[in-house]
């Protein structure tokens, strides 16, 4: 195919490289694919068959140059397959998956290109680098390392062939737990059936509903999470447990979109991989590679709050109980509907009554970008001429202060049968100096969409959410750095949640909450009395909160703490053995993710990793710590974190860029208040 002829063989020409939406074709897809992998391959032999002594500029530096047709499509792809995906996407996901594998293995176990960075690495001290330089040939030698360089050429042919099927398996998870989530999706045939709803949710299980030909009818579609954000309000109990069955039986229920077979492959041979590599599981090669280092050291971590967050649900359990008719027992799916009743009683906040103060519009432009200005200075223009993937994604010029450019953020807020369930961010273009390029980064989210002409009115979740991912938007957008490797939100994996998590403090801090939360009819501000009853009932059901996201922590520890030598035949009965051991196996209150559809662990890249969340709470909570210790939301706080933490994307160990920024190491115990643990 010629240059001209294929939009992904040559930077785009649109502002910011934005990719040619509008030009890109299903068939462009795999000849990008397999020129990408011919031209890099052909870039690294150059650089091992150099009779040149090695050096970091005939080496490290062509090197990070290597691949950009490669990455150009890669990005491209992979989130349409997310976010838009199409039988087109899911055949051609599964066919790339494995080829992508190997060519990496053909990169990573090339024993000339590992010798030399090797080589590099024994010589550092001589090099005269400077840290970042320096840090990217740490960082080489030590992923090389882990990815089996040293291993001898039988050893490598093994773990090139666990690679391949490993990367075959997670695609089919993702591809069969979508197609069930939408199979599962609950049909009903009145609205009476899902009284308590609002006009907004009414409306969107209407059009979805419409949407499948099924007029008059109303589908509730699933979140990936377990409990549905319309379990607290539904007043139907028999409404609730439909729903509520329905989410948990995906995977399970045999067929050609059960999962259980290939959790159990997956997870077999992540530890016969991880003996290979030379370690005992699958979790211990994980941790090796994070700030955490062992598994050890995250089950110390969840096995101190297990306990307390178990505990604490076990209470709020039995304060529900007395809402319950006489002879009925509390379930998964009245816990939040009862929660509501409680959190009404005990401390009058209504989260219903909170939706028409949540209007997406405002929440976006008046909140999330407004925080951004205040604390960053940096502005949102709305770029209605520039085309993305779909027609529901929305493109955004974000600038600095001072007028200089500083990426694209484009948002696709709406749930469609199409996209993968939660939310999350990706990036399209990566900034690095070395390469000249921008930052284009993407938020997906999965809010229902209501009819045409009818506000979308998000719920406190969804809010939070919106917060949430666009903090990883703006860790994608700040980063600054030379080299492609350490662009965006390139840090490990149990550090890659933090300025997610801190951009949330923004949805209830005064100054923003206030300009935000109008009523989308009268436009009026939200009370502050409605305000301070949200903040004393913050700690509120945080024992069910906690408990169901360990859970899920817990057990996807569980399945990479197997070693190459255990059986393991049956999902449920190790599933319901491992919560029973941590005493988290409470019926009424599930994990957060079951086995069969837990995206994160079998094909969303946290396996072993899922802890992240929490362990990035850590330095969440303590930030939110200093903030507050420091005057809250200023210019130049802002600027002190973007530049000590949000700036250095990658470029600099995480736990080191922490301690610059705070002066001292994360302390456990604002994590332990703000969650209730410490009583």
């Amino acid at each position: 195919m010629a240059d001209t002829a294929n939009p992904f063989f040559t930077p785009s020409t649109l502002p910011y490289q934005l990719p040619p939406f509008a030009e890109i074709r299903d068939e462009h897809y795999l000849p990008a694919f397999e020129r990408g992998m011919e031209e890099q391959l052909a870039e690294v032999d150059a650089i091992v068959r150099t009779e040149e002594p090695t050096t970091f500029e005939n080496t490290m530096l062509p090197l990070e140059r290597s691949g950009q047709i490669l990455q150009r499509v890669a990005e491209v792809f992979f989130n349409k397959s997310s976010s838009d995906s199409t039988d087109f996407t899911n055949a051609l996901e599964e066919e790339i998956a494995p080829r992508l594998a190997a060519h990496q293995d053909a990169i990573r176990l090339n024993p000339a290109l590992s010798a030399r960075i090797a080589d590099l690495h024994a010589r550092l001290d001589e090099l005269g680098l400077d840290d970042e330089s320096r840090y990217l040939v740490e960082r080489y030698h030590t992923e090389f390392t882990l990815a089996g360089a040293g291993l001898d050429d039988a050893d490598k042919e093994r773990l090139r062939e666990y690679n391949q099927r490993l990367s075959t398996l997670t695609t089919r998870f993702e591809k069969n737990l979508l197609a069930d989530t939408n199979e599962l999706a609950v049909v009903f045939d009145t609205a009476e059936e899902l009284a308590g709803l609002g006009e907004g949710e009414l409306s969107a299980a209407a059009q979805a509903a419409a949407d499948r030909g099924l007029d008059g009818k109303y589908v509730v579609t699933l979140v990936l999470p377990t409990g549905h954000p319309w379990l607290a309000d539904l007043t139907g109990r028999s409404s609730r447990e439909r729903i509520m069955t329905a989410s948990r039986a995906r995977g399970t229920h045999g067929g050609e979109h059960d999962t259980r077979d290939l959790v159990l492959e997956i997870t077999r041979l992540r530890a016969e991989r991880a003996r290979l590599l030379g370690f005992d599981t699958h979790a211990a090669y994980v941790t090796a590679d994070q700030t955490a280092r062992t598994p050890e050291a995250v089950a110390d971590m969840l096995g101190r709050l297990a306990p307390a967050a178990a505990r604490n649900a076990r209470a709020e359990q039995a304060d529900l109980q007395r809402l319950m008719p006489e002879g009925q027992t509390v379930e998964a799916w009245d816990w939040a509907h009862l929660t509501g009743a409680v959190r009404a009683e005990k401390y009058d906040v209504d989260f219903a009554a909170m939706r028409p103060y949540f209007e997406a519009e405002r929440v976006l432009h008046d909140g999330v970008f407004y925080a951004a200005t205040r604390l960053y200075g940096i502005t949102f223009a709305e770029r209605p001429d520039l085309v993305a993937y779909h027609p529901d994604a929305r493109v955004f010029e974000v600038r600095n202060e001072d007028g200089s450019e500083l990426g694209l953020y484009i948002l696709d807020l709406y749930t469609r049968d199409s996209k993968r369930g939660g939310a999350w961010m990706n990036p399209l273009i990566s900034q690095s100096s070395l390469l000249g390029y921008p930052t284009v980064v993407v938020n997906n989210l999965n809010v229902p969409k209501p009819a045409a002409g009818e506000p979308t009115l998000l719920t406190y979740d969804e809010t939070n959410t919106l917060f949430h991912e666009f903090g990883h938007a703006l860790h994608g957008l700040f980063a600054r750095v030379t080299y492609p490797k350490f662009a965006g939100t390139n840090v490990f994996r149990d550090f890659v949640e933090f300025p997610s998590q801190v951009n949330e403090m923004w949805m209830l801090w005064p100054e923003i909450l206030e300009n935000y939360a109008v009523h989308h009819v009268t436009g009026e501000r939200m009370p502050q009395e409605l305000v301070d009853k949200l903040h004393a009932a913050e700690s509120f059901n945080e024992g069910f909160a906690t408990s169901e996201y360990l859970a899920a922590a817990l057990l996807d520890q569980e399945w990479h703490r197997i070693t190459a030598d255990d059986t393991v035949d049956d999902v449920a009965a190790f599933e319901a053995a491992a919560l029973e051991r941590v005493g988290l196996d409470n019926p009424a209150v599930p994990p957060r993710y079951a086995s069969t559809y837990f995206a994160h662990t079998f094909s969303g890249g946290y396996d072993a990793g899922y802890y992240s969340y929490i362990w990035s709470e850590v330095l969440d909570a303590d930030t939110v710590e200093w903030f507050r210790e420091n005057g809250g939301l200023t210019r130049e706080n802002g600027d002190r974190f973007r530049s000590r933490l949000l700036g250095v994307g990658g470029s600099k160990d995480p736990l080191e860029a922490y301690r610059d920024f705070r002066g001292r190491d994360a302390q456990l115990e604002p994590l332990l208040k703000r969650r209730g643990l410490d009583r």
